[in-house]
């Protein structure tokens, strides 16, 4: 009995369509127009004897063997209960009801099977087209839990590759005893908060977002002291009404700094540039220099880029544009990408 209640509260919105479907069809199976009464009483008989079978296939024979991919044994499972539901018809429910007329005579296979057939297969079709469209929207489910799981997964890469760079930067500056020291731990404090509170969602405010590059960049500036240029700049207001994906343009400018500062030790040169298109298109450049003898192959790797990337073909499939060229002394990372609008709350 406990079974029973599990699977009417499982299924209770199935149970509904299914029982609409089955008196809209038992309305129209019972019509007679060769009667002068419109409605044939006896078919009721008939259309329980249909739908019983029905009821066998959708909830015994489809889950047990058709979706287990038992073809042969559905199939002749199938021609069992549809021959019985025919033996039933002609010797039972025809004897019955017309012991005189169609009850003395078997008007052959062709005409049964019309008779038969429709109702069933338009109660195993609908069965077949739920449990299709059930079947996708777990795939859907299915498909986000791994999206965002896998989002989640390289954003958590993200965050430890930045604090352990910094940490190690921090620790440096307070064995010199560096007044710069409490700069960066205000620097690296407002990183860090922006990073673990307001990273949570897959989209963040635009705005946000660049304000968090520029406390970014100005923490790394302070490492660099008078070794070379650091220029930021938007050319453009930021509009409000716009989100990006977290962390996306981060990794692009750490790796300008992690590039620079390994690989000379003055005339460090880094340009950062955003821009937003009144269509909400943003044109992210970041440009920075570097020696090649000591820096060679440097720049193409790492698990940052790797991670970039892939959160940039999950978020924004078909919406951005990604070119990096490494060119003499030279490397540089042009994105474009259509932002998402801000929901409205």
């Amino acid at each position: 009995m406990n079974r029973i209640v599990d699977f009417v509260k499982k299924n209770y919105v199935e149970i509904i369509l299914q029982s609409i479907i089955h008196f809209i069809l038992f309305l129209f199976f019972s019509y007679n127009q060769h009667d002068e009464e419109s409605f044939a009483y006896y078919k009721i008989s008939f259309f329980l004897n249909y739908a019983s079978a029905a009821i066998v296939i959708n909830y015994f024979l489809l889950p047990k063997y058709y979706y287990q991919k038992k073809f042969k044994s559905f199939f002749i499972l199938c021609l069992i209960v549809i021959s019985a539901i025919i033996l039933i018809d002609e010797y039972v429910l025809e004897q019955i009801y017309f012991p005189d007329t169609r009850g003395t005579y078997f008007p052959g296979i062709a005409f049964t099977l019309v008779e038969t057939l429709p109702i069933i297969i338009i109660f195993v079709g609908f069965k077949l087209g739920w449990d299709f469209n059930k079947k996708q929207s777990e795939i859907d489910a299915l498909k986000n839990l791994v999206k965002e799981s896998e989002l989640q997964f390289l954003k958590s890469q993200i965050n430890p590759h930045f604090l352990f760079n910094n940490l190690n930067n921090l620790y440096s500056y307070s064995i010199e005893n560096s007044p710069k020291a409490p700069s960066i731990i205000l620097e690296l404090s407002s990183v860090l908060r922006y990073m673990l509170y307001d990273c949570k969602e897959d989209f963040v405010l635009l705005t946000k977002e660049i304000e968090h590059l520029k406390n970014f960049t100005a923490l790394n500036e302070l490492q660099i002291e008078e070794r070379g240029i650091i220029i930021f700049n938007n050319t453009t207001p930021i509009p409000s009404n716009y989100s990006i994906a977290p962390l996306i343009l981060n990794v692009f400018i750490e790796n300008a700094f992690k590039h620079s500062t390994n690989s000379q030790s003055e005339d460090i040169s880094i340009k950062i540039g955003i821009t937003i298109s009144s269509e909400g298109i943003l044109i992210f450049t970041c440009e920075n220099n570097f020696l090649p003898i000591t820096n060679s192959n440097y720049n193409s790797k790492g698990i940052g880029l790797e991670n970039v990337v892939k959160r940039l073909n999950l978020l924004y499939p078909e919406a951005h544009d990604l070119q990096i060229s490494d060119l003499n002394t030279i490397y540089k990372v042009v994105l474009k990408m259509q932002l998402k609008p801000t929901p409205k709350c």
